[in-house]
């Protein structure tokens, strides 16, 4: 069992008031929910980065599963770890392994089974509630992945990809990141469009490039690319910009922000 570590600090530890604030984000979804094959959203503590999350999760229509990919932050376990089996927590309530769909990800996309490498990750315990709110009894396979090379990203996507076939189920993809970390709001948002221009163009190996070419700090670049390879793979059409803002945005202080966007794969 993963208890939710980070509840209560970065997002609230009561269950009535964490729900209460995941509804009031997902009503500020601009469309009403649709199909979609994965959600692009932040991590950050609420207070700056929950509205961003929120209209992206608000966007789309949860199936019964969800595959949710985030960086490692920490460095610890593997580059490439899979949470196998069990239950991850949320206040009140939790989310069960989809172990058939996990041991088909481990085969197909080269995974190792480590739950140390989630063990004090953020990044992808702060999807959940939005995730359980959109889809009450929601099962989840968790990946978290460290420092890859493109063309082992790539190869994480299509595994995924032929996992998500060979179930025969719908999935959702989730890649979990922020972007540029601890600069003027200025440069953050010029940096962090060139990002989001590679991902609304569906080009995962350019998004890749672009973040390493600019040193641009997103955080889950990894991730994301895995999910936008493994969406295509699977038909996908197109990715869309929810919204975007920093974390200046609610502190009045754009001298060093946080960068966050929401994006729909569709």
């Amino acid at each position: 069992i993963r208890e939710p570590v980070f509840a209560g600090r970065w997002y609230p530890g009561n269950p009535v008031e964490m729900n209460r604030v995941v509804d009031e984000y997902l009503s500020e979804a601009p469309v009403e929910p649709g199909a979609a094959f994965g959600v692009i959203a932040p991590h950050a503590g609420w207070v700056y980065s929950g509205r961003v999350a929120g209209a992206a999760y608000g966007c789309v229509n949860v199936p019964a599963t969800a595959i949710v990919m985030c960086p490692n932050h920490t460095g610890m376990g593997s580059q490439r770890a899979i949470w196998p089996v069990g239950e991850w927590k949320v206040p009140g309530s939790g989310l069960e392994v989809d172990m058939e769909l996990a041991d088909l990800v481990t085969a197909e996309a080269g995974l190792e089974s480590d739950t140390f490498a989630h063990m004090r990750e953020h990044s992808l315990e702060l999807q959940l509630p939005f995730l359980a709110r959109r889809r009450p009894g929601l099962s989840i396979v968790p990946i978290c992945l460290g420092r890859l090379s493109y063309k082992e990203i790539a190869a994480i996507g299509r595994g995924v990809a032929r996992a998500v076939k060979a179930s025969g189920r719908p999935v959702l993809l989730v890649a979990s990141t922020d972007m540029s970390h601890h600069i003027p709001a200025k440069t953050a948002r010029e940096l962090d469009q060139k990002a989001i221009d590679r991902m609304e163009a569906f080009d995962p190996k350019g998004l890749f490039d672009t973040v390493r070419r600019h040193s641009i700090t997103m955080c889950g670049v990894i991730p994301t690319a895995c999910v936008l390879v493994a969406a295509r793979e699977l038909g996908a059409a197109g990715v869309k910009l929810v919204r975007y803002a920093t974390s200046g945005d609610v502190t009045g202080d754009d001298r060093e922000v946080v960068g966050y966007a929401g994006l729909v794969i569709g």
